[in-house]
């Protein structure tokens, strides 16, 4: 299977996800009539990780099935609902990607272990 060519899209790329998060930052305070994302604010902490949940619950279920457009729809609501809870958290895109970049080329059990003993 080939895979699509983005490089003519403008905004496609893992830069999105920055994007998305600024955006998402923008919608804190804001009105829960006319905003989901002020809506999720509003709810609180708990309600928005309860939604992360759903939504990795739909993930894998999706990811069970023979329906990549339906991983890929569910993969990108995962991905907003976890990045509304790194706002809310005051985790930003930048100290996650810090993080991944640091387990960069470590064995996934060698990293598993070192945070085990921390």
């Amino acid at each position: 299977m080939t895979e699509p060519d983005d490089a003519g899209l403008p905004g496609v790329g893992p830069d999105v996800l920055d994007r998305l998060y600024q955006v998402i930052e923008s919608r804190k305070g804001g009105d829960p009539s006319s905003s989901y994302t002020a809506k999720l604010f509003a709810r609180g902490r708990g309600k928005i990780a309860q939604k992360l949940g759903e939504e990795a619950v739909e993930a894998v279920i999706e990811g069970m099935r023979d329906d990549p457009g339906a991983l890929t729809a569910e993969s990108a609501d995962l991905l907003y609902h976890l990045l509304v809870l790194w706002a809310d958290a005051g985790v930003r895109p930048q100290d996650v990607w810090r993080t991944l970049a640091a387990r960069e080329g470590v064995g996934g059990l060698v990293e598993k272990a070192a945070r085990a003993g921390s």
